[in-house]
């Protein structure tokens, strides 16, 4: 599908063939896919023309799931510079952080959202960021601007018509995104990819889920992520599927949008799925437009996938994806084994080899847990400004190293059981959260779950249950050790139970592990204070 296409060209040919096809749909708007080409062309032009935007030159995307982050980053295509996507709610030393650390010139951002002032705070940001030339802003404030700040729209119509150099790429060599890791554990990593890296990942997912150009997809909210740019915006320009986009992670929303727009594939994380699960029992929509889904971001226990199967979309498959190997590695097929549906993340997709690892760096047979070893088309460049970091990921033969622990069976299916830094080490034995937290989810009363390891003098690590509940549900800690007891040995009964309103997100709606293990550790070190 498209093989050896730059980004830029993938749109170009997919405008040529269907240019009156709706492609984004946000809001009231509907833009076709000749649409955004058109407008991704003017921008280009006018980016070109400030004095400005070459081949190589970063040009950062701080915008929600709006069509305007779909056009700049194509536009940015166009011209051969690179995209560096961030979360708009990043706080100003993470904004900074990665600006800097990026040298991104361009800077296109919403004038506000949700709440923060992101025209003022790149007024202020920019005297800091000698590489920081233009700012772009989204928004319909009619406001005053100097010769170094520029609205969106006024950009579209100065750049109509004018001619700009399309620079000559090599796809696989040409980097396009430089895509920033969470830095949940130390400071975040910028991963380097090639137009091909993304082109072939997206690709290969769109095709594992027989994405065709009659669908609408839905649950890619946030385009900042890799998963967002790759199977969500160029999954659809590839296979000619139209996207809903929602500029925020709201799960009432996202199933009244699957009802109005007849939506046919929704992706998301399984914490979207779960609150979609309460919404939907709270408030029933016509959900039988939806064929398929594609449950990607963090593990699914059986329970949920079974709900997900009855309540929400008949064919939900299961992808394991990683931002240095492009998103999607593995993903289950829909002619696959139910038990494989349901207890594995499915194959490598085409092209790509997954190997098991043990410590000291050898391959281990089939069947042995050991770290997950990724080798394909869609492997990382690498870390931006980091060979070090890059050596240390990368094994002479090519194979990302992910620090992902996992079981690969004789039929090729990938066991995901965690990370390798996330393992609770509770009185000498190892301790799996993804193992309790399947447990946890099966209970009735439980929304979401997460399992972390707490310091304890006699143990090690004392195992901290998180529990957000269901609405309205009364349930203790006790009963929550109880359920566990039924199929877990005694060593995985979690010693704490903590329940909460809410876990702390990343902006891709992930667990923030470590800033959620900070904050029990507090509690419990509060309470023995006491």
């Amino acid at each position: 599908m498209m093989d050896g296409f730059t980004v830029a060209a993938a749109l170009a040919n997919r405008a040529t063939t269907d240019p009156e096809r709706d492609f984004l749909l946000f809001q009231e708007r509907i833009f076709a896919f000749g649409q955004v080409e058109s407008q991704a062309e003017a921008l280009a032009a006018a980016l070109y023309n400030l004095g400005g935007v070459r081949a190589g030159d970063r040009v950062a995307l701080v915008l929600p799931g709006w069509p305007e982050f779909v056009i700049s980053m194509f536009a940015a295509a166009k011209l051969g510079a690179v995209i560096v996507p961030l979360n708009p709610l990043l706080t100003r030393p993470e904004l900074h952080y990665r600006l800097r650390h990026s040298e991104a010139g361009v800077v296109i951002t919403a004038e506000s959202f949700r709440g923060v002032d992101l025209l003022h705070l790149f007024e202020d940001l920019r005297d800091q960021l000698p590489d920081f030339r233009y700012l772009v802003t989204v928004g319909e404030e009619d406001l005053w601007y100097d010769d170094r700040v520029f609205q969106f729209e006024d950009l579209l119509s100065a750049g109509l018509g004018r001619d700009f150099e399309s620079p000559e790429l090599d796809p696989g060599d040409a980097s396009f995104a430089i895509v920033y890791t969470p830095g949940t554990t130390g400071k975040p990593k910028g991963v380097e990819l090639s137009h091909s890296n993304l082109i072939s990942v997206a690709a290969g997912t769109a095709d594992a889920i027989a994405l065709r150009d009659s669908d609408r997809v839905i649950g890619v909210t946030a385009l900042f992520h890799v998963f967002g740019i790759g199977p969500g915006i160029l999954g659809c320009v590839l296979s000619g599927a139209s996207l809903i986009l929602q500029d925020e992670f709201d799960a009432s929303a996202t199933l009244d949008l699957v009802e109005r727009h007849r939506a046919t594939v929704h992706y998301g994380l399984p914490t979207l799925f779960r609150t979609e699960l309460h919404e939907q029992r709270l408030r029933p929509r016509e959900l039988d437009s939806l064929r398929a889904g594609l449950v990607a971001g963090a593990p699914a226990s059986e329970e949920v996938l079974r709900a997900i199967r009855e309540e929400l979309c008949p064919r939900v498959q299961i992808a394991y994806s990683i931002t240095e190997t492009s998103s999607t590695v593995c993903v289950t097929r829909p002619e696959d084994p139910p038990e494989k549906q349901n207890f594995t993340v499915g194959r490598p997709l085409s092209g790509t080899s997954v190997r098991i690892f043990e410590r000291a760096g050898g391959i281990l047979p089939v069947e042995s847990l050991g770290e997950i070893a990724v080798k394909g088309p869609g492997v990382m460049k690498g870390y931006y400004r980091q060979p070090q970091e890059t050596s240390k990921s990368l094994d002479k033969d090519g194979y990302f190293l992910s620090g992902d622990l996992g079981v690969l069976d004789e039929g090729g299916y990938l066991h995901l059981v965690g990370r390798r830094k996330e393992v609770i080490i509770r009185g000498g034995f190892s301790v799996y959260p993804r193992e309790v937290e399947d447990r946890l989810h099966g209970h009735p009363a439980v929304a979401d779950a997460a399992a972390v390891g707490v310091p304890d003098e006699l143990l090690g690590e004392a195992l901290c249950a998180c529990i957000v509940p269901v609405e309205g549900a009364i349930v203790t800690g006790q009963e929550i050790k109880e359920w566990c007891r039924v199929t877990l040995a005694d060593y995985k009964i979690p010693d704490l139970v903590r329940f909460l309103d809410a876990f702390p997100l990343s902006g891709s709606g992930k667990i923030r592990r470590v800033e959620l293990a900070r904050m029990m550790e507090a509690e419990e070190l509060s309470r023995r204070d006491h």
